[in-house]
């Protein structure tokens, strides 16, 4: 592990990020592609813990136009990150990477009910460990999920991995002029209004002084270059 800047680490994934073309449902293909980048990173001796989303297989604020209930509309919500949680870890495993998934909500069929000390312990065993079902409550987004579980493993960052190769003014994909930013505060990133995390997770993050780093993570060499140290993305501090 010499030589690396991180070394337990909480990598934030949109649900969007399985998905195919269309941006909805679960692609093996899409499964493999970021397992394997988990895999390079777990064979640094990096410690890996994820937390992913549920864009691709439901968005509740279609529920919420036509009148559903808050609660159980994120609670559809949750259930639907276990099943990405169970395709990321099929694909883990299938690359050789021991993994385990932890339920915020009880389904002990299917995955360990979301204990710390346990997850923990996976982690120093060198086991991946996919936390689902959010924070197991409602109104709370999967951003503010991965920030809370982050702060109790201890994490050294949490990387918020999306399609872009950082934080910007604007959107790069509209705006050509858009700047990107190296660094920003917490302060600057909830004043600005910038679309990074939401405020929530932001927030308590900046109380615990847990680093955010962005970054594009179908750049194949970006997640090591940033566990290395080097200048990638977006560091929110």
């Amino acid at each position: 592990m010499s030589g690396l800047k991180y070394k337990r680490i909480l990598l934030k994934l949109s649900g969007e990020s399985l998905a195919g073309e269309d941006g909805f449902g679960i692609d093996p293909l899409q499964a493999e592609a970021i397992a394997e980048r988990v895999r390079r990173v777990h064979m640094l001796g990096v410690e890996v813990a994820i937390v992913i989303g549920a864009g691709n297989l439901w968005r509740g604020k279609q529920g919420l136009e036509r009148g559903m209930d808050r609660a159980t509309a994120d609670y559809m919500g949750m259930l639907a990150t276990m099943m990405n949680a169970m395709a990321l870890m099929d694909a883990l495993e299938r690359a050789g990477v021991y993994t385990r998934v932890q339920s915020a909500i009880e389904m002990r069929a299917v995955a360990e009910p979301y204990i710390r000390r346990r997850a923990i312990r996976h982690l120093e065993k060198k086991r991946v460990v996919i936390f689902g079902a959010g924070t197991g409550n409602p109104f709370f987004s999967t951003d503010t999920a991965a920030a809370l579980r982050a702060v109790e493993i201890d994490a050294d960052v949490l990387i918020k991995a999306t399609k872009v190769d950082g934080v910007y003014d604007a959107d790069p994909h509209k705006d050509p002029a858009a700047r990107k930013f190296d660094s920003l505060s917490y302060i600057d990133v909830l004043n600005r209004r910038l679309e990074v995390m939401d405020s929530t997770a932001i927030s308590l993050c900046m109380e615990n002084g847990l680093p955010i780093l962005v970054i594009n993570l179908w750049d194949a060499e970006a997640l090591e270059r940033a566990l290395r140290g080097e200048k990638v993305g977006t560091l929110v501090r």
